[in-house]
Order: C-alpha cells, then structure tokens, then sequence
C-alpha cells in the first residue's frame, strides 16, 4: 500500500476528533428542521407554547452533559450555537455546512450549502472537523448525479485547502418509494454499496465517510417480531456489512438513522463480528431522542437527570461496543506508520 499523506492540519485535527486509541466515537445533534417537528410536538402533547429558544436550550444542554463522553460532537451553527459553547473544551467540534433539508419541487433532492459559511470561517469558529449530508440515489439520471459529484469534489478540494477534515453522510432513496418500505428495504442495500464505491474514490478528498447501515433493521428476520415479511436474513444482513467494509479505501463510520438504542447497537455488534472495519459512530437521535418528550414537559432540569443517568449510559455502552468491535481511523491507510504527515503546498 502506497504511503497517504495528509496534512499537518488535517492529521492534527483527525486526532482531535477521535478517541486515544483512534476511533470515532462521536455524537451528533445537527438535527434542524426534524427537531423543530419533534419539539413542536412534544410541546403540543404536554400544552406547552413552542419558541425556538427550546431547541437551543435542548442542544446546549445535551452537548454540556454528553459532550465530555464523546470524542466529538456534530453541531451547526445556526441552532447549536449554544450547544457550541456549551461543549466539552477536549471534545472534538465537527461543524455542519449544508442547508437542512432539500427543496422538494426540485428532482433529485440537490444539496446547497450554508450561505453565509466556509471552511475557513468555520475554522476560524472552532470547527475541528466539516460535514455535508448528500441524498444519493446512484440509479438516477445522469444530470442529477453528475451535479452531486460535482459538489462533492468541490467540498473536498474546499477541506484540502482549509486543512480540516470532511465528513460526508450519504442517505440513500429512491422517489418510487417510501423510506420505511418492503421495498426500498430490499433495494438499500445495492443502494449503500454503490454510494461507498463512488464516494471512496480518491479524487472527492473526502476524508471520513459517514455511511448507512446496509439494510433496514425492521425487515431483518427475527430482528421484529410485529414484521409480518423480512427482506434478508441475519447472515444476509452480516455479509452486506462486510462487503461495505471491503468497498472503503479511507475511514468510514456509521450513523444512527433514528433507530432505537437497542437496535443500533445490535447492528454495530453485527458488524464486529461480520469483520468490517468501520471506524466508529456518528450516533445522534438513537442517543438522545428521548430526552426531547422529557425537556418538554420536564423543561432543563429533567433533561439534565435524563442525561445523567440514560443519556450518559446510552452513550458509554456504545463507546464500549466500539471498543470491541471498531478499528482505529488510521488503520484504513495500512496504519500510523503508513501516513506521512507533510506541509500543505505537498497535497496536490
């Protein structure tokens, strides 16, 4: 294997946001628009009057709590400015770069960017680390993925000149079909697949993929017992890991997707086992999604008592899950000795 070089500032920073032994281990609450939706709701079922100043207030006080049990933490800064400040100072920052959500009268769900942002700024804010979601349908046409390709590169080449890592999640879809469904089940995993083998490629400069689990947990058979069909079986499910993992030519690392705890830790156990050497977690909603229906009712000092005792185990049982069965960031490039850090002006 050919020697990787990165950067002086890039290096420095992927040992910010990771683990003394090397693994992601990192929490995210980015969520926006799904956030307002929830809190919204949650203030509604308790008769409370919603303000935004409760999903600042959310975030600042999960990110004090939780932040010091992470190597890092995704935040933007648009609702998570307080939860910036609020942060752990050992704690790894990742800043999110792109808008919330998609414009839904346009096809192909296209990604734009925080207008008012850049790599530097976000530097210059405390960003450890940039992340850019990207919906990703690899079976679209042309002139849709072509533009997203584009932008990927472009965020890529952006992160090389800022010396500071990226992040990119991929969330696959399919327009035929709904999200939750028999049928989109049965096609995500080619969908993940073929995302991991276009977005690895060197010529994006991405340096942490942030991928899906490769299946759907609800159509996994004998993973729910309400399921009336399954759509792969365990050892189906395993081998999708695996071959995910044989796909990445740099760190990967999985996200959470909103399953319960339970689940998502099962899926990362899975993947142990399966021999995929992913690289961590970006863990968000399957952390702390709870904790939304109590701050509405129980308002900041019954979060801080959630945080402490569910919240914190949430997030040391799966730093343990990690610890035996993740791999080290580094080991993707053949390991520590097999990087060589250089001056910028040596990064083509």
């Amino acid at each position: 294997m050919s020697k990787k070089l990165l950067s002086k500032g890039k290096y420095a920073r992927m040992l910010k946001l990771t683990t003394d032994d090397g693994i992601v281990d990192a929490l995210a609450l980015d969520q926006r628009g799904s956030l307002v939706k929830g809190m919204k709701t949650a203030a509604a079922k308790y008769g409370k009057l919603f303000s935004m100043d409760m999903v600042y207030n959310f975030k600042q006080t999960v990110s004090e709590i939780l932040s010091p049990y992470s190597s890092a933490i995704l935040l933007d800064d648009q609702m998570g400015f307080k939860g910036i400040e609020a942060k752990s100072v050992d704690t790894g920052l990742i800043m999110s770069y792109e808008k919330t959500g998609y414009d839904a009268n346009e096809p192909g769900r296209l990604p734009s960017l925080i207008p008012d942002q850049s790599a530097q700024i976000m530097v210059q804010r405390g960003a450890d680390a940039l992340k850019v979601l990207l919906y990703f349908n690899p079976n679209d046409p042309d002139e849709i993925n072509d533009q997203k390709k584009a932008f990927a590169q472009r965020y890529g080449t952006e992160g090389v000149a800022a010396e500071t890592p990226t992040f990119l999640e991929i969330v696959t879809y399919d327009d035929r079909y709904d999200s939750s469904s028999l049928e989109f089940a049965k096609e995500k995993p080619e969908l993940v697949l073929k995302s991991m083998r276009e977005f690895t490629q060197d010529k994006y400069h991405i340096d942490v993929l942030k991928m899906e689990i490769p299946f759907n947990p609800k159509f996994v058979a004998g993973w729910n017992k309400d399921a009336s069909d399954s759509a792969y079986t365990e050892a189906e499910a395993k081998d999708y890991l695996k071959q995910l993992s044989d796909e990445a030519t740099r760190p990967f690392i999985f996200l959470s997707a909103g399953v319960p705890t339970d689940v998502f830790q099962r899926e990362l156990k899975l993947a142990g086992d399966a021999g995929a050497k992913f690289n961590g977690v970006l863990s968000g909603r399957a952390t702390w999604l709870e904790g939304v229906d109590i701050f509405a009712r129980d308002g900041r000092d019954g979060l801080v008592d959630w945080l402490k005792h569910k919240g914190t185990r949430n997030v040391t049982e799966l730093t343990q899950i990690l610890s035996d069965n993740a791999t080290p960031w580094f080991e993707a490039y053949g390991g520590k000795d097999n990087i060589q850090v250089v001056d910028i002006s040596n990064i083509q």
